[in-house]
């Protein structure tokens, strides 16, 4: 229940990084975590569920490589349905190993997740995917020029999750993850904006509705 959750919010390569205790090759990634050393920290503190921040696959905005930065958190996302290989380069198996073992300590694992926008960034990004197949109906576009976007997230582009497809594409990602990984449920990023229309926001919105009554 709530009024007994105590969520940790837990980068996974920030905190297995430099953990003494857990063996380096594994710090960083998500075996790092499934270390009874990781593990153990949790649940001195009490933690009853961890909420990870982003582990899908994701890439640095265009404009960071030109300052030589890099994205450390992951809020910039071209594969929903693939950890990160620098988080789990044992793939999927990896991260439910992970999840494994904090279940088994009694912790229940959260996963941050952004579908609002997607690494394609503004009009100077990369194309990576919706792009390339179908711009105009993955993206919201700009009624006064359609070669430019909507930018509600403020990350360059936001995703139509009005439309049938996107839906789709929500919520086969997180029934993926619940399945394949077995996560306990989800903090979605910038949640207000899944709920957004071409006219505004409408807690009725077709997203909103479809993920309150998924049965998985």
């Amino acid at each position: 229940p709530w009024s007994r959750t105590v969520v940790y919010e837990l980068h996974v390569r920030g905190y297995t990084k430099r953990h003494p205790q857990v063996p380096e090759p594994l710090r960083g990634t998500f075996a790092g975590l499934a270390h009874p050393a990781a593990i153990g920290h949790l649940v001195r503190l009490g933690v009853t569920s961890v909420e990870l921040l982003p582990v899908a696959a994701a890439v640095d905005e265009w404009h960071l490589g030109r300052l030589g930065l890099t994205n450390y958190w992951g809020y910039n996302p071209v594969g929903w349905f693939a950890p990160d290989p620098r988080l789990a380069p044992g793939g999927i198996a990896e991260v439910r190993a992970a999840v494994d073992a904090l279940h088994a300590a009694g912790i229940e694992v959260l996963l941050d997740v952004v579908f609002n926008h997607s690494g394609e960034s503004d009009d100077c990004g990369p194309t990576v995917s919706f792009r390339g197949l179908d711009n105009a109906s993955y993206y919201r576009l700009r009624p006064d020029d359609r070669a430019r976007y909507v930018n509600d997230a403020g990350c360059g582009n936001i995703l139509a999750c009005d439309r049938p497809h996107v839906v789709r594409l929500v919520l086969d990602a997180l029934r993926y993850w619940v399945a394949a990984a077995g996560v306990d449920g989800f903090r979605f990023d910038l949640a207000t904006t899944l709920g957004r229309l071409d006219t505004g926001f409408d807690a009725r919105a077709p997203l909103l509705a479809a993920i309150a009554q998924d049965p998985l």
